[in-house]
């Protein structure tokens, strides 16, 4: 489409990061929809707006500005769609088995991530779009007839029990702010974000520019996304094997997977930087992608344990915080390849930085008391 449409670098950061705004605009929204209409009906709608918006993209692609557009209404969608999820999983599924749910949660995604890199480079680029839209349409239908909305009587019964926090006293969001280990899961997602929107956003045209990658290659971006979601699976039973069965505390399993999760992945970048091998480079951010699936038996399940009631909240305010990433990454990116006359090295050190940053926070300030 780049090469079609004339878009320089910064042109493609920017589209790659509207997408990001809208991602951040709705993921509060998500949460506190789904906790007032239920999730069926959220997710709905969640999906909808992301199938539409990439269904109708080929029509509206010669303008820069609806293009955008488009982007920042696919990002509303996805947004509204994971705090959903959250929400769904924290009222539906026991704390034993939550790393494991959020490990197959991960692993789809990245089946789907693996499909498109796969599918992709084989269709022309319409097509794509229609594709992926489309089946998006028949999931929604899909979803109509066969998914059954959490049980009322549950949620009334929940609600009822004492917490700490109750909706009224969050007119000012004070409490979601307030505690260290909830900051320490805003930045591990922030800091596994920054690096894995560099991946997802640039690693074709890192691959083309700099590795000389031919289009066929371009597949092979697979990879990674493949081991991550092996990864993702195995880590959840893992986490809950080491949880359910040896009786290792909570926050010990917790910290166990997000260090493996943002550390590993962060000495992974640091070689992958300093690689001009095609194969090899391949290799090694396959490696980083999948350690980093590590993180969703980590502080993606650590929300349900510091916060039960309120898991799609706090997650929705994470995910919101680690959207900022994916609107930074597309410019910062670009400005940083062209003023250092083309060289990637200095995105993957920031990345690789960020992520032992997040971990050592993690690390230190994570807990699975609960706090709201």
């Amino acid at each position: 489409m780049s090469e079609q449409f004339s878009w320089d670098l910064h042109g493609q950061g920017w589209i790659l990061s509207s997408f990001a705004i809208g991602y951040m605009a709705s993921g509060v929204l998500g949460a506190s929809a789904a906790k007032r209409y239920g999730g069926k009906l959220t997710l709905l709608i969640a999906v909808l707006l992301w199938s539409l918006s990439t269904f109708i993209t080929p029509y509206f692609a010669h303008s820069r500005w609806a293009l955008i557009g488009l982007r920042v209404l696919l990002g509303i969608g996805e947004g509204l769609g994971l705090p959903t999820i959250f929400h769904i999983f924290a009222h539906t599924i026991a704390a034993e088995h939550r790393s494991t749910a959020f490990g197959y949660l991960i692993a789809c995604g990245s089946i789907g991530q693996t499909l498109s890199s796969i599918i992709c480079p084989h269709l022309h680029w319409e097509w794509m779009f229609y594709t992926f839209g489309a089946l998006g349409f028949i999931w929604c239908t899909l979803w109509l007839m066969l998914y059954i909305d959490v049980n009322p009587n549950l949620l009334e019964y929940e609600e009822e029990e004492p917490v700490k926090v109750s909706l009224d006293s969050l007119s000012h969001w004070k409490q979601f702010i307030q505690h260290w280990p909830l900051w320490a899961l805003y930045i591990a997602h922030f800091t596994m974000n920054w690096s894995n929107y560099i991946i997802m956003h640039w690693l074709p045209t890192y691959m083309k520019s700099s590795l000389k990658a031919e289009h066929k290659d371009i597949m092979y971006t697979a990879a990674p996304y493949i081991l991550n979601s092996i990864i993702g699976v195995a880590a959840g039973h893992v986490a809950d094997k080491l949880i359910s069965q040896y009786r290792w505390p909570i926050l010990k399993v917790r910290r166990l997977m997000t260090g493996i999760g943002l550390i590993g992945p962060g000495i992974f970048m640091l070689w992958f930087s300093n690689i001009d091998h095609l194969k090899l480079a391949l290799l090694c951010v396959t490696v980083s992608m999948g350690l980093s699936a590590c993180n969703s038996a980590g502080h993606l399940s650590n929300h349900a344990d510091v916060a039960p009631h309120f898991a799609g909240t706090t997650f929705a305010i994470s995910n919101t915080l680690a959207t900022i990433p994916g609107i930074l990454c597309g410019p910062l990116t670009a400005e940083l390849v062209m003023t250092s006359g083309g060289r990637w090295f200095p995105v993957f050190i920031i990345a690789a930085l960020m992520n032992f940053v997040g971990g050592i926070i993690y690390l230190t300030h994570s807990s699975d008391t609960p706090i709201l």
